[in-house]
């Protein structure tokens, strides 16, 4: 049994969930979210809460229940507060400016990058080395993130790259005589 698939969705007030066929609605002060439930899953709404069962006993329709536990708890979540990711540059000349709806970031290459931000998805920078991503949607912020972070990844010997707030890059130590 799926300890994640057991537990009922809590729905806050001043959010809507419906149903229409398969496609799952979800409403809310942040916005609006859908989703498409799969066959292997049944979507049972209730008053303040969403309970996701599996279909039957087979192994895949178990963890599809579990999967479309967390993404109904994802859309309820993002409606409500939304979701955050913060990225952080480090290295000498590194710098990030938004500008609209684009993001331009010196990364130390000849040439300026310049990153055009998808639609839903807001990116603030409070100072030259710090990249705020936020939106409705959890795939969508985390997918931006790492768009971003592909431009430079963190290398190990000096750390100079953009990296995750909250990640930690295991040093190496350099040549030796």
């Amino acid at each position: 049994m799926s300890r994640v698939g057991k537990k009922p969705v809590e729905v806050p007030e001043g959010v809507t969930v419906s149903m229409e066929g398969s496609l799952m609605k979800v409403k809310g002060p942040k916005g609006e979210l859908s989703l498409n439930i799969v066959n292997d899953v049944l979507v049972q709404l209730n008053k303040d809460s969403v309970v996701v069962r599996p279909a039957g006993k087979s192994k895949h329709m178990r963890q599809q229940w579990g999967l479309h536990r967390t993404l109904v708890f994802n859309l309820i979540e993002g409606v409500t507060k939304g979701f955050e990711k913060t990225l952080k540059l480090n290295g000498v000349g590194y710098r990030a400016q938004a500008q609209g709806k684009t993001i331009n970031l010196q990364l130390g290459y000849s040439h300026d990058i310049s990153f055009p931000v998808p639609e839903g998805i807001d990116v603030k920078t409070p100072d030259q080395t710090t990249i705020i991503i936020s939106g409705i949607n959890k795939q969508m912020v985390g997918e931006t993130a790492a768009k971003i972070r592909e431009f430079r990844k963190p290398e190990p010997y000096k750390g100079k790259g953009i990296k995750y707030e909250d990640e930690y890059i295991f040093r190496k130590e350099g040549k030796k005589k």
